[in-house]
C-alpha cells in the first residue's frame, strides 16, 4: 500500500511534525507499505518531497534551501514565511529545488492511504481532513468533526462540562479588549478574584506547551508578559533594549522570532507595516529606538490568537494517555503516564529532549485510581466522537477528582513520544502500532459509507499482507541492538539504539532484540528487555524498570488487565505476549543473535572492552576492531598519534587530580603557563558534548576542576552556576581532562567547524576501503555545540553539504581536499565500519585549507535527528540501507577472521 506521509506545515510545532513524520516514513513497515514524503511548507504547499530531505536535521536545514536566502548579517535563520510576498512562479522554484508540488487532485496518483503527522492549526482542526475526503483519500486519525473539537481548547470547556466532565474555572481575554491598554489592569483584577492564584495562560489552538505560562503571584507584569506570549505579541522597551550589548541584541532577537519560544515572523508593526525577515525587524527595532520620541515597540505576529483562555490552576498529578479502538469500534484506554516535571510547565524542550522529565507509566496511584482515569479518558474519547486513537491530558488531584484537558487527535510522534511508549506497554513496537493506526483507520473510513469497494478491497489486502508477514518472522537476521550503559552518554546511547531497533524491527531482512547493558567496566550486566522497558523515558528509567523485575517483581496490575484487553490487537500485530526482562551472559548472547550492534557511546563500547568479549565468541559487531576502539575512545592518545603523523590538531595537555589535590595552586598555574585564556576543557573520554566547556578564567577553571575530580556524585551548586550548567546538565567525575587551545579563525578568510561521516567496505583484495561523506557544517549558537543541538529534533543547524565557498566548483574542490584530510586520520587510526570525525576548517587567502582534527567518534551518535544521515542521503542511503552495509561490514569482517 502507497501512504503518502503529510507533514511539517504553517503551525509553530512543524519542527516536531518534520521530526514524526520522519518516524513514521522510517518506521512504517516495508514489507506491508510504501512510504511517500508529502512536506507542507509553511505557506501550505504540498511537497513531494525528495527523500533525503528528510533526513535533515530542521526544515531550515533545507527549506527554503541556502541559494534562495538572502544575505543575513547576523545569522538569523528562517522559514519560508520570512522570504515575503512570493508569487506562484517564485515559490515553484524554491519547491523545485526540494521536490515537486503536489495539487490535491494529483495525490490519488501517489498514493492510497494519507497519514497524518501535522500539528496544530490545518492539521489537527479538519481543514486537512475535509480536503482527503473531497479527494476521497482515506486518512489516519479522527475525522473533521472531532478534529475541529480537537483544537479549540476554549470550545472544549464547553463541551466538557456539557457531558458532565470536571473542568477548571476559567474565563477568555478578548484580543480586541487587551489592545486597549486602559482595560488591562482591571482584566487582571477580574481573573484574579474569579480564578484566584495561579493563572494558567493558554493559546487556545497551540499544541506543545507553546504560549502557556503560570503566573503564580499578584504582580501584574509577569500577567501582561504571559499574555503577550499567548497572544504572540511582544512590546519591547527602549531602555532596556539599549542596555544590552549587540551580540545580546542578536540573541534577543533570535529568541523573538522563534515560532516556539517566541512570537514568530512575520511581524505587523503598530502603523499596519509587515515586516518579514528578522534582519529587517532588527535593523527597524535599532532605527526606532535611535529617535528620542519613542520608548517602546509592539511587535504583533501576523497570525495571533483572538483570545486566550485562563483557567484556575489545578495542584495535582499530570498525566497524558493515548486511548485507541480495538477491531470492534470499542475504546480502550492504554495506562496513563505521570509527567515528572522539572519546570512548573511541561514544555517544548522538556517534551523532546530525552532526560528532562520522567515518564511514569502507569501513573504512580493506587489501582482504583488509575481505572477511573482509564474510564474517564475512554468516555470523553467515545463523547467527542473520536475515532483510531487520541491523546487525552489531564490531572487528578488529592481528593481524587480527574480534570480532562486538550485532547489531541494527533499525537507528537518522536521515538520517545507518548504516542509510542504507551503502545509498547501492549506489546507493539513503533512500527506494528503504525500498522495498526492505518488498519484501525482504512476500517474506520469505510464507516462513513464512501467508497466501499475501494476500502473494502484496501483492507482485504492489507489483512492478507499481515498474516503473510508474520508466517515469515522466523526467515529474519537476528541481531542484538547494545544500547544504555553506565556513563553520562547512556541516555543518548537509548536515543541511538531505539533508532537502531526501530529501522530494523520495519526492514524485511532482520528481526531486532534490544540488550540493555549497565554496571561497571569491571562487571558488565546484560539483559535482554521488551519493547514497552525499551521504550521509557531514558536509561535511568530502563535500569530501575530492570533492577524492580530482578527484585522479585511482577507486572503491575493495571499493565496486566490493558494487556488482556488489548489481546486481540497484541495477537493481530505482533504474535507474540510481552516478556520479563532476563540477564544474560556473552555466551547466552552468542546463542540468541547472529550480530549484534552496538549503540554505545564514551565507555563502554568505544573503549574496545566490549569488542574484546564479542571476539573471543565470534559474535559480529559494528564499527572499529579493539585496537582502534582503544586509540580513539581517548582524545589525548588520539591526538598525539594524529601530531606524530603530521595532522593538525589542537595544542594539548591532560590535567590530573593528583596534581590538583598536591597544590591546587601550582596546578592551575601549570595550565595556565601553557594555555591563554580562553582554552578548551573536556573529559579526555567522553562524547556527546559532555562536559565540553570553553574556559575564560581563572574563576571558571577553578570550578571546572572541582566538579571534574569531586568525590560526591552530587554537583556543587556554585561551580554549577560559575559553568552555566544547563538544567539536569550532568557532569562527569573523572580522574583527569583534557585542556586544548581554542582553535580560532587565525586570519583565515573563511572559518567553520564541520563534522564527517565515512563508511567502509572490503575491496576485491581484502583490503579497507573508506566512502567519506559531504561534511555537515555545525552552527553552535553558545560556545560550543549543546546536547539540544546536537540530538534534539528542531534545534540547532547542520548545513549540509558545508560551505566551504560560495562558487559550487570551489566548493567542491575545497570539500574534496577536507574529505582527503578525514580519510588520512580514518586509515591512521585503523577505523572500520564507520565514524564521525569533527575538525574546524581554516580556508586561507589562496584556497589552501587547513583541518585540524577535534575528535574521532569510532561509534557516533544514530538518533533520528544526527546529522551523519543528513551526509549519508547525499550518497544514496536511506538510515536502513547505511545501518544494513555497517553491519554486512561487521558480519564480513567476523566471516574472515574465522576463516583465519
Amino acid at each position: 500500500m502507497k501512504v503518502g506521509i503529510i507533514f511539517g506545515g504553517p503551525s509553530r510545532e512543524r519542527e516536531i511534525s518534520f521530526a514524526g513524520g520522519r518516524t513514521v516514513y522510517d518506521n512504517l513497515d516495508k514489507a506491508l507499505f510504501e512510504a511517500v514524503p508529502v512536506f507542507v511548507d509553511s505557506l501550505g504547499n504540498f511537497i513531494l518531497l525528495d527523500w533525503q530531505y528528510i533526513y535533515k536535521g530542521t526544515i531550515r536545514d533545507f527549506y527554503p534551501p541556502v541559494e534562495a536566502l538572502p544575505e543575513t548579517e547576523h545569522g538569523l535563520q528562517i522559514y519560508m514565511e520570512s522570504l515575503g510576498e512570493l508569487s506562484i512562479a517564485e515559490q515553484d522554484a524554491i519547491i523545485a529545488k526540494a521536490g515537486k508540488r503536489l495539487m490535491p487532485h494529483e495525490f490519488k496518483q501517489h498514493f492510497e492511504f494519507a497519514f497524518l503527522a501535522l500539528h496544530g492549526p490545518y492539521g489537527e482542526d479538519g481543514s486537512i481532513q475535509g480536503l482527503l475526503e473531497w479527494y476521497h483519500i482515506p486518512y489516519s486519525g479522527s475525522g473533521i468533526l472531532p478534529s475541529a473539537i480537537g483544537i479549540d481548547k476554549a470550545a472544549q470547556k464547553e463541551m466538557l462540562k456539557q457531558h458532565g466532565f470536571p473542568a477548571p474555572d476559567y474565563s477568555t481575554i478578548q484580543y480586541s479588549d487587551w489592545s486597549d491598554k486602559t482595560k488591562r489592569g482591571r482584566i487582571f483584577e477580574q481573573l484574579v478574584e474569579k480564578l484566584g492564584l495561579p493563572l494558567v495562560l493558554k493559546a487556545p489552538h497551540q499544541g506543545s506547551s507553546i504560549g502557556v505560562s503560570i503566573i503564580k503571584e499578584n504582580d501584574f507584569a509577569l500577567f501582561e508578559a504571559g499574555v503577550e506570549r499567548s497572544f504572540f505579541t511582544k512590546t519591547i522597551q527602549k531602555s532596556q533594549w539599549l542596555a544590552l550589548g549587540e551580540e545580546q541584541q542578536v540573541a534577543s532577537m533570535r529568541q523573538l522570532v522563534d515560532i516556539r519560544e517566541g512570537i514568530g515572523m512575520p511581524v505587523l508593526l503598530q502603523d499596519g507595516t509587515i515586516l518579514y525577515h528578522p534582519e529587517e525587524l532588527l535593523k527597524h527595532i535599532n532605527e526606532t529606538f535611535s529617535k528620542p520620541d519613542t520608548d517602546s515597540i509592539t511587535l504583533t505576529n501576523i497570525e495571533h490568537e483572538q483570545q486566550i483562555l485562563v483557567e484556575a490552576f489545578i495542584k495535582g498529578k499530570e498525566f497524558s494517555c493515548i486511548v485507541v479502538q480495538d477491531e470492534s469500534g470499542k475504546a480502550l484506554a492504554l495506562p496513563p503516564t505521570e509527567i515528572v516535571k522539572g519546570s512548573e510547565v511541561f514544555d517544548y524542550r522538556s517534551k523532546y529532549l530525552p532526560g528532562l522529565s520522567r515518564k511514569i507509566t502507569p501513573i504512580n496511584l493506587p489501582t482504583e485510581q488509575i481505572q477511573e482515569i482509564r474510564q474517564a479518558c475512554s468516555k470523553l474519547y467515545k463523547n467527542f466522537g473520536f475515532n483510531v486513537y487520541a491523546r487525552l491530558d489531564g490531572f487528578i488531584t488529592e481528593s481524587g477528582e480527574i480534570f480532562l484537558n486538550d485532547p489531541n487527535t494527533t499525537s507528537g510522534m518522536l521515538p520517545s513520544s507518548f504516542f509510542f511508549h504507551q503502545a509498547a506497554e501492549i506489546g507493539l513496537n513503533p512500527s506494528q502500532f503504525l500498522t495498526y493506526i492505518i488498519r484501525t483507520s482504512v476500517a474506520e473510513r469505510l464507516k462513513s459509507g464512501k467508497d466501499t469497494v475501494k476500502l473494502t478491497r484496501l483492507l482485504q489486502q492489507l489483512d492478507g499482507a499481515i498474516r503473510d508477514e508474520q508466517a515469515h518472522r522466523q526467515d529474519k537476521v537476528r541481531v542484538g541492538v547494545i544500547m544504555g550503559g553506565y556513563s553520562s552518554e547512556r541516555h543518548i546511547s537509548v536515543e541511538s539504539g531505539r533508532n537502531i531497533y526501530e529501522k530494523l524491527s520495519s526492514s524485511t531482512k532482520y528481526e531486532p532484540l534490544p540488550i540493555f547493558l549497565t554496571g561497571s567496566n569491571e562487571s558488565h550486566r546484560l539483559y535482554t528487555i521488551p519493547v514497552n522497558i525499551m521504550l521509557k523515558d531514558n536509561a535511568d528509567d530502563i535500569k530501575e524498570k530492570i533492577q524492580y523485575f530482578e527484585q522479585g517483581g511482577k507486572p503491575h496490575p493495571v499493565l496486566a488487565q490493558i494487556i488482556e484487553e488489548a489481546e486481540s490487537i497484541t495477537r493481530k500485530y505482533t504474535g507474540r505476549s510481552l516478556q520479563e526482562p532476563q540477564r544474560i551472559t556473552y555466551a547466552q548472547l552468542k546463542n540468541l543473535v547472529d550480530a549484534v550492534f552496538i549503540a554505545l557511546h564514551g565507555r563502554p563500547g568505544e573503549d574496545g572492552a566490549l569488542q574484546t568479549e564479542l571476539e573471543k565468541l565470534h559474535i559480529p559487531y559494528n564499527g572499529s576492531g579493539i585496537r582502534s576502539s582503544r586509540i580513539t575512545i581517548n582524545k589525548y592518545e588520539t591526538n598525539e598519534i594524529l601530531a606524530k603523523h603530521g595532522v593538525p590538531v589542537a595544542k594539548h595537555q591532560m590535567a590530573f587530580k593528583e596534581d590538583w589535590l598536591n597544590d591546587k595552586e601550582a596546578f592551575f598555574q601549570s595550565i595556565e603557563a601553557e594555555f591563554l585564556y580562553p582554552f578548551i576543557a573536556k573529559p579526555a573520554d567522553d562524547g556527546c558534548s559532555s562536559a565540553v566547556k570553553k574556559i575564560k578564567n581563572r574563576r571558571e577553571l577553578e570550578a571546572f576542576s572541582t566538579l571534574m575530580f569531586r568525590e560526591l556524585e552530587e554537583l556543587d551548586t556554585e561551580c554549577a552556576r560559575t559553568l552555566s550548567l544547563g538544567f539536569k546538565e550532568e557532569f562527569p567525575n573523572k580522574g583527569g581532562f583534557l585542556v586544548e587551545t581554542l582553535i580560532s579563525r587565525n586570519g583565515a578568510k573563511h572559518f567553520l567547524e564541520v563534522t564527517g561521516g565515512l563508511l567502509t567496505k572490503y575491496g576485491a583484495d581484502g583490503t579497507v576501503d573508506y566512502e567519506v561523506f559531504e561534511a555537515s557544517e555545525a552552527l553552535a549558537e553558545g560556545e560550543v555545540l549543546s546536547l539540544e543541538e546536537k540530538f534534539l529534533a528542531g534545534e540547532g543547524q547542520n548545513i549540509t553539504p558545508a560551505r566551504y565557498a560560495a562558487d559550487p566548483e570551489r566548493r567542491q574542490k575545497i570539500s574534496d581536499k577536507v574529505k582527503e584530510d578525514l580519510r588520512r586520520v580514518a586509515q591512521i587510526l585503523q577505523i572500520e565500519g564507520y565514524a564521525r570525525i569533527d575538525a574546524f576548517v581554516r580556508i586561507l587567502e589562496n584556497d589552501e585549507v587547513e583541518t585540524i582534527i577535534i575528535e574521532v567518534n569510532s561509534l557516533p551518535g544514530m538518533t533520528p535527528a544526527t546529522c551523519i544521515f543528513h551526509q549519508t542521503a547525499i550518497n544514496g542511503y536511506k538510515p536502513y540501507d547505511f545501518i544494513n552495509r555497517i553491519l554486512q561490514f561487521g558480519i564480513e569482517r567476523n566471516r574472515m577472521k574465522v576463516m583465519q
